[in-house]
């Protein structure tokens, strides 16, 4: 009966080794400086003071900050708001809009340009989460990182959010929909498009275990099944130690990786 209460990861096995696995390419391609040494960034006065002052606020000024905290430039990429026909209004339970995509990272060979569904404006916490989103795909496909047709490209563009310390802002407002969902390659594993609640609630879990924090202040950020997932992750983690991303045996991954392809 005491077996019941152990602590579980929130991630199934397949998902577990990809976090921990690309958490340690993402640490290789930027240095681990973002994920374990930088506080991560918090929806607080202190990180963006002009969502907190809405008469100050314009989207350049809060795009810039967010470029940032991401290491880009803010000069190397134009931000464009999208020109959007009225739609349905679905909304999802956490009141963030249904229908099209929040946001685009395009380029021509020339110029980079982000854009930023309308859509989004109205919730700037979930704002700041799209334009880290976007970010990271300017140093993913940008930067010739990955080519943009590898299995897991989403979810390592989300990941990269976690790694750079603004993993809050996405983990509050998931996208993963059961309609996107898909299969890890060569299994019958589901593997959502776009991290869900227990991938982030994992993620969030290894930062805060990897910077040596039992019960980090900065998960209160967090809302409903994040900060649940992420709570069972780090207790789980503790008391386990099961993490493999300082470990010295990557056959797991290795053979994980195969998986999803040459280019990943």
């Amino acid at each position: 009966m005491l077996g019941w209460f152990r602590p579980r990861c929130p991630a199934d096995p397949i998902s577990k080794l990809w976090i921990e696995g690309r958490l340690r390419w993402l640490s290789e391609h930027f240095g681990e400086q973002f994920f374990l040494e930088r506080p991560p960034v918090l929806p607080d006065r202190v990180h963006f003071p002009e969502i907190f002052e809405p008469r100050g606020l314009t989207l350049q000024a809060l795009f810039e900050r967010v470029c940032g905290y991401m290491d880009v430039d803010p000069g190397r990429v134009e931000l464009e708001v999208m020109n959007e026909p009225k739609e349905l209004g679905l909304i999802n339970s956490a009141g963030h809009a249904i229908g099209g995509a929040a946001g685009y990272y395009r380029s021509d060979g020339v110029q980079e340009r982000i854009q930023l569904s309308p859509a989004e404006f109205q919730a700037p916490i979930a704002l700041i989460g799209t334009m880290a989103h976007e970010l990271s795909h300017l140093k993913l496909l940008g930067d010739g990182r990955l080519g943009g047709e590898e299995p897991d490209n989403e979810l390592t563009t989300d990941l990269c959010v976690v790694h750079h310390g603004l993993g809050i802002f996405l983990a509050n407002s998931p996208r993963a929909w059961v309609s996107q969902c898909t299969r890890w390659p060569g299994t019958k594993v589901i593997k959502p498009e776009y991290m869900s609640a227990p991938l982030f609630g994992w993620a969030l879990a290894q930062q805060a275990f990897l910077r040596g924090e039992r019960s980090p202040g900065w998960f209160a950020h967090l809302t409903g099944d994040a900060r649940a997932t992420a709570k069972q992750g780090l207790a789980y983690v503790w008391k386990t130690k099961d993490t493999a991303f300082h470990s010295q045996d990557w056959s797991g991954w290795e053979l994980l990786h195969g998986m999803l392809g040459p280019d990943a």
